[in-house]
């Protein structure tokens, strides 16, 4: 099975890339919908202090919230994400078919060459927006009304942090989003194509949706495991002097106080809610996207799922 990016096609590239990144914020918006309130659990639970722990699990956690913040609680930070997608789609789908047409040849070797290029691209949006979800998503913790928010909103958060450390606290977090995203988006776009190709993925294929829901959950969950530990290290880093004096000073001084005091336990906080987010969120978005565009391109005749190539709420998600 041929692997083509989804770019390729008869339709003239730009308005196919704006074609495919309108697509990709619809579905990209139901999936931070869906998925943000385990993104918020996931969150929570890394940068809580081990000390004097909030939560037991993944669903004290989430019952928590709900119980102390209402539903809303759950929904902290979503302006960030929803902000971003636009930006963040476009990078990637312009980044990862030009690295493709670059490297030539459609192998394996370059599907994660391209994926990484278009993850390590990604960051300059990724970063500051995952910032200031973090951001909104830790303050006023286990109160449901309180009056000494430190930020209106998303873009407030961002406005503040500029105003009072510059350039480089909006980019807090950027080394450790560099090493979550370059990797994880090369693992993502080399599983999802191992897998497309293993379960012979045609568009005249009765089963073409269950089979794409598989090769994206499953490429959601094999790039979120391939990376998580750093993604640990970016949410306390990212939440880290919210309200308070600073704990780290920087990434190794991060990591061996999280050794120190939790063990290896400290890189797994909040993996549940990130896999049980990853695989139904990735595998919608796959099938989304491929639905509408094989509808685009039915007066073309070229329902080639494999040039179907979207990309997933690990966008924002991540």
């Amino acid at each position: 099975m041929r692997s083509q990016h989804l770019i390729a096609g008869s339709t003239p590239g730009s308005l196919w890339v704006a074609v495919l990144t309108e697509c990709c914020d619809v579905a990209g918006a139901a999936g931070v919908l869906v998925g943000h309130p385990f993104d918020t659990v996931k969150v929570r639970l890394q940068v809580q202090s081990v000390e004097k722990p909030l939560y037991r699990g993944t669903y004290h956690c989430f019952q928590s919230i709900v119980r102390q913040e209402t539903m809303l609680g759950l929904y902290k930070g979503i302006g960030s994400p929803m902000m971003g997608l636009t930006f963040i789609n476009a990078i990637v789908f312009g980044v990862q078919g030009n690295a493709m047409r670059m490297l030539g040849a459609d192998t394996p070797r370059h599907q994660f060459l391209a994926g990484a290029a278009a993850g390590l691209i990604q960051c300059i949006i990724c970063c500051p927006m995952e910032l200031a979800k973090t951001r909104m998503q830790t303050q006023g913790t286990g109160q449901k009304n309180t009056t000494r928010r430190l930020y209106k909103n998303s873009l407030d958060c961002l406005i503040r942090i500029y105003r009072k450390e510059g350039i480089r606290g909006i980019n807090r977090g950027m080394v450790t989003t560099v090493i979550r995203e370059t990797p994880g988006f090369g693992i993502y776009f080399l599983t999802y194509d191992t897998l497309t190709r293993s379960l012979r993925c045609e568009a005249d294929d009765g089963y073409i949706i269950p089979k794409l829901l598989l090769a994206g959950g499953m490429s959601g969950i094999a790039s979120w495991l391939s990376t998580y530990p750093v993604d640990v290290i970016k949410s306390r880093l990212q939440a880290d002097g919210v309200g308070g004096a600073n704990r780290y000073s920087g990434i190794v001084d991060c990591v061996r106080q999280s050794w120190r005091r939790e063990g290896w336990r400290a890189f797994t906080r909040g993996l549940t809610s990130t896999l049980l987010r990853a695989f139904p969120v990735n595998a919608t978005t796959f099938a989304t996207v491929t639905l509408f565009l094989m509808y685009m391109r039915e007066d073309e005749g070229a329902k080639d799922c494999e040039s179907m190539r979207p990309v997933t709420e690990r966008l924002s998600v991540q």
